[in-house]
């Protein structure tokens, strides 16, 4: 979107996920690290927000964003068929590790988004 290229989105654009900034992994990871309790040790934990979004809110956020950066995308995503197999909504179940670790995600998607997107302009300006 930043360097005006079309988006494909596959299938309707309903399909959802459950997003997670990569900040929310390292706060996970310093939790699991730093942990006293000894239930909490050699466990697996699903590091996630614990929430969906779909792939239009997705694309609608990110539009948002790039426009507080006086980026305008101002196409529209092109809808392809939906991927064999792809599963329509996931979501992780984080209770594990808000039991255990006390984790609480720090940031949702739009959080995210916003605190990275300056990164990624920053990123396609120095490749040119």
């Amino acid at each position: 979107m930043i360097i005006k290229r079309n988006i494909n989105i596959n299938g309707d654009g309903k399909t959802s996920r459950d997003f997670c900034y990569v900040e929310n992994v390292v706060q996970a990871n310093l939790l699991a690290a730093t942990s006293a309790s000894e239930d909490a040790l050699n466990q697996i934990y699903n590091v996630a927000v614990g929430d969906r979004n779909d792939l239009n809110f997705l694309f609608r956020v990110i539009k948002t964003e790039l426009k507080k950066h006086n980026i305008n995308y101002n196409k529209e995503p092109i809808y392809k068929d939906f991927r064999e197999g792809d599963v329509r909504h996931s979501q992780a179940d984080i209770s594990k590790i808000k039991k255990f670790l006390e984790y609480a995600p720090e940031y949702n998607l739009e959080a995210g988004i916003k605190k990275s997107i300056a990164w990624y302009i920053l990123d396609v300006e120095n490749k040119k």
